[in-house]
């Protein structure tokens, strides 16, 4: 898999942006109330906009390590606080996207910006 070498930056940044693309849809659909519309105030007005912005910047790759520190920490509550008390294992208690969420952010916060990104690396 040598040939993989070459192209780490490319792996990187598509990481990169599919993470924050795919954590601004999960902001999106809290922000606008949908799919479940009872939730906790602290989940649409907290929660939404940390994902929604931060998604964005990290997708973007501004504010790239700041961003996706947030967003790491933000991934780790939801899991804690949300999941967590469902049982410990994210396969019972449906954790399983906020455990990835906050080591991936966590990963691209220590790395950085990378490629195709509008901020500085």
């Amino acid at each position: 898999m040598k040939f993989m070498h070459r192209l780490e930056s490319h792996a990187y940044a598509l990481l990169r942006i599919v993470t924050g693309f795919l954590f601004l849809t999960h902001g999106a659909l809290k922000f606008l109330n949908m799919p479940e519309p009872a939730r906790p105030w602290h989940i649409q007005w907290v929660a939404a906009p940390i994902e929604l912005v931060g998604g964005a910047l990290v997708m973007l790759g501004l504010f790239t390590s700041p961003a996706a520190f947030l967003c790491s920490g933000m991934a780790a509550a939801a899991y804690w606080i949300g999941h967590y008390p469902r049982g410990p294992w994210p396969w019972v208690n449906s954790g399983e996207s906020a455990a990835l969420f906050s080591f991936i952010f966590l990963y691209i916060s220590a790395k950085g910006t990378g490629i195709w990104g509008l901020g500085k690396n």
